[in-house]
């Protein structure tokens, strides 16, 4: 192969680097380190815990500006700013990496803070649950109960009416005996 050929040519007619999608995004994030790294700790930490508000936002995102790169010098030999291109890019990487690193380690933070909120909320769940079967077995045994003395004050009042009946039978013989009683003493004292 030639040797143009396997050379790219990052560089338009004026001298520039052709501004792609990856070189805006780190000037973004290069952008929004410096920012970060001028903020004070709590501010960082804030930033990495909730989200911006929408009103926050757009200020903002009308303060950020695309980074201008300024054309190499033209005694430069391309290969040193392909070269110091490739490190920028390394240390960006390492940068990224770094703080995906921090974020995978918040994540797991909160992991396990949510498995120990879930694991005390069930067990609380459970507390509950044995209570409640505990009061379902006490309701259980009082319905036993009242169908058991409901039962007993039936027989009891079954009892009554057939106690009834027969002090009512007892006094109707007692009353007939009466009277045959004073119906045979009558002639007795009748005088003659």
């Amino acid at each position: 192969m030639s040797e143009p050929a396997r050379h790219y040519q990052a560089q338009d007619l004026n001298g520039r680097p052709t501004p792609g999608p990856l070189r805006d995004w780190l000037a973004a994030m290069k952008a929004a380190t410096t920012s970060a790294e001028q903020a004070p700790a709590a501010d960082k930490v804030a930033a990495f815990e909730r989200p911006a508000a929408p009103e926050k936002a757009e200020p903002q995102a009308s303060s950020w500006s695309p980074r201008v790169v300024s054309p190499p010098a033209r005694t430069e030999a391309p290969e040193t700013s392909e070269d110091g291109d490739v490190s920028e890019l390394m240390a960006e990487n390492l940068m990224l990496k770094a703080k995906l690193k921090v974020e995978s380690d918040r994540y797991d933070q909160l992991q396990g803070i949510l498995a120990q909120e879930l694991r005390r909320l069930r067990s609380h769940v459970e507390k509950e649950m044995a209570e409640l079967h505990d009061l379902r077995a006490e309701r259980d045994r009082l319905a036993e109960l009242q169908t058991l003395f409901v039962e007993k004050l039936e027989e009891a009042r079954a009892r009554s009416e057939s106690d009834a009946e027969e002090l009512a039978q007892a006094c109707a013989d007692r009353d007939l005996w009466m009277a045959r009683a004073e119906a045979l003493a009558q002639p007795l004292f009748q005088k003659r």
